[in-house]
């Protein structure tokens, strides 16, 4: 059974009276919970820890864009980060693409 026939099946007014009704909304109020707490927290923890790691940036700190460039911080604006990839490469990149900071992650080497 899918998820969408087991939800009609639970939440249909069964001919034995109201208490399934309350085991219905029971139910819907189980998958719910269950939902906030295997899905939602954890991701607006995620977003807050990627906030924090954002607003910590600093000028020197070797990070990765979310499409996987690796390089150092030179200069940082409210919305904007420059980032040196090589020798006298320079991108200016969007600061909400700036993924993680690269302290620990090894960059390959030529």
């Amino acid at each position: 059974m899918n998820l969408l026939s087991i939800l009609l099946q639970v939440t249909a007014p069964a001919a034995g009276g109201g208490a399934s009704s309350y085991s219905g909304i029971l139910m819907m109020v189980l998958i719910f919970v269950v939902f906030y707490f295997f899905m939602i927290r954890p991701q607006s923890k995620r977003q807050k820890e990627i906030k924090k790691q954002r607003e910590a940036m600093q000028v020197g700190d070797k990070v990765v864009t979310s499409g996987g460039i690796y390089g150092k911080v030179k200069e940082l604006k409210d919305t904007t980060v420059i980032i040196e990839i090589a020798e006298n490469v320079r991108i200016k990149v969007d600061k909400n693409s700036v993924f993680a900071t690269a302290e620990d992650i090894q960059t390959p080497s030529k």
